[in-house]
């Protein structure tokens, strides 16, 4: 049997196919379509964890609450982080041009850069599954701010700020180790998965559930799944077709593929009752 992806001009093929039938898509992104931005990801040759293990205590919520350290090197981190400079690349765009032909019904994204919504991308279409690094929220009262203003408080010698209305403790309101998902953020994005015709998968490992599992949902539910990601996945067999090339090349030609009048839809509900 082949595997998957192994035929580049197959999958290609059947990837157009695909999309030029496609009147309703999910897509669910992960680091990958942001590294050609200059944001790396945590796990790859050079990821953030790779070039310092270190670092990985930082987006541990158990170590970010028991250590006043952890937590000034997190302030010092996100004063620095590369989403405060970053530019939308070429993969954003294409996601961006699938919303502009209506047909990107919801943007999933394990990413915390916003670099989809200043790619043109709707805020209304986007789903943060891990939160974003823009704001911040207190652990102990819940209430929110800004993560500028937090940071000006650090560069006015604050290391470690605390929360303003109770004293508490302040992270950005990402997802960090440890931490659950929202809930309304998840069913959101279940619905999401169940109410498409197309999954696509762009520059995600598939390996961090439950964001994973939404890939096997959708087509449990009877849509197509399209895998976009340089290494293999746990979720390829699932799948119609399996790309591997560069996000910023492969992504805007699927853009370009135009809806077919006269394609075979996709969808084949699936009952739910059989799903086991």
């Amino acid at each position: 049997m082949t595997a998957p992806g192994s035929d580049p001009a197959t999958e290609h093929a059947r990837a157009r196919e695909l999309f030029a039938a496609s009147r309703r898509i999910t897509a669910l992104t992960g680091a990958g379509v942001s590294t050609a931005s200059g944001i790396p990801d945590f796990r790859g040759p050079d990821g953030v964890w790779t070039r310092d293990p270190h670092a990985q205590r930082l987006t541990d919520i158990d170590a970010y609450i028991a250590d006043p350290e952890v937590r000034r090197q997190a302030w010092r981190a996100r004063a620095e982080h590369p989403a405060w400079a970053a530019e939308p690349n070429a993969a954003h765009r294409a996601f961006a041009a699938f919303a502009e032909q209506g047909r990107l019904t919801s943007l999933l994204t394990q990413n915390i850069d916003g670099l989809h919504q200043s790619g043109g991308v709707d805020a209304g279409l986007v789903l943060e599954l891990h939160g974003s690094v823009f704001g911040v929220i207190c652990l102990d009262c819940a209430a929110t701010g800004s993560m500028r203003a937090a940071l000006a408080r650090v560069a006015d010698g604050e290391e470690d700020p605390p929360c303003r209305s109770c004293g508490g403790i302040l992270k950005s309101s990402t997802i960090s180790f440890g931490q659950s998902l929202d809930p309304a953020v998840i069913r959101a994005s279940q619905r999401a998965a169940l109410d498409c015709d197309l999954f696509l998968a762009a520059g995600t490992s598939l390996t961090v559930h439950p964001a994973a599992g939404l890939a096997e949902l959708a087509v449990r539910a009877g849509a197509r799944l399209v895998i976009c990601n340089a290494e293999p996945t746990p979720y390829d067999e699932l799948a119609a077709a399996v790309l591997r090339e560069p996000l910023v090349e492969l992504l805007p030609g699927l853009a370009a593929v135009p809806l077919s009048d006269t394609a075979e839809p996709l969808r084949t509900w699936g009952d739910p009752s059989t799903w086991g």
